[in-house]
């Protein structure tokens, strides 16, 4: 294969990976493995939480991809990378900037990163499985835009 058509999959599987994160923290997350995800949604003081064995599910797809992939750099390794890059993305982005798990980043002043840390808090205001919007990690609804542009 190409190197466009490599790089096609991996930005395509990125992209899926949104659409799938955010089917699967609806439905699934905020449906029958709320007991899961629950731990997510509860102020605590600690590092981990049970939520994050949720993502294992991802690393193992990509682990998948990676082992059944690599010996002929097919299609499956390079959708192993575009889902590791998204979970790279999602640490960086949600554990770290949103979240603040590990202190490296102070409050965002780009419109488009406030836009996403006020859609994260809005998601974060219910505190059950039930009523919570917003369920995306890099996609931001317009609203957000026009709050955040306001808050300046």
């Amino acid at each position: 294969m190409s190197m466009l058509t490599n790089t096609a999959i991996v930005l395509g599987t990125f992209v899926t990976m949104e659409l799938v994160a955010w089917a699967v923290h609806k439905y699934v997350l905020h449906g029958f493995l709320w007991s899961i995800h629950e731990s997510h949604h509860k102020p605590h003081n600690h590092v981990f939480e049970l939520n994050d064995l949720s993502f294992c599910f991802y690393g193992v797809i990509a682990a998948l991809c990676f082992i059944y992939g690599s010996e002929t750099f097919d299609y499956r390794f390079w959708i192993g990378v575009g889902i590791s890059m998204y979970g790279a993305a999602y640490f960086l982005v949600h554990d770290l900037l949103i979240h603040r798990r590990v202190k490296i980043f102070r409050k965002a002043s780009n419109t488009y990163l406030r836009a996403l840390d006020i859609a994260h808090k809005v998601h974060h205001k219910t505190k059950g499985k039930d009523g919570s919007e917003s369920f995306g990690m890099l996609w931001v609804h317009p609203k957000f835009f026009h709050i955040a542009r306001r808050k300046r």
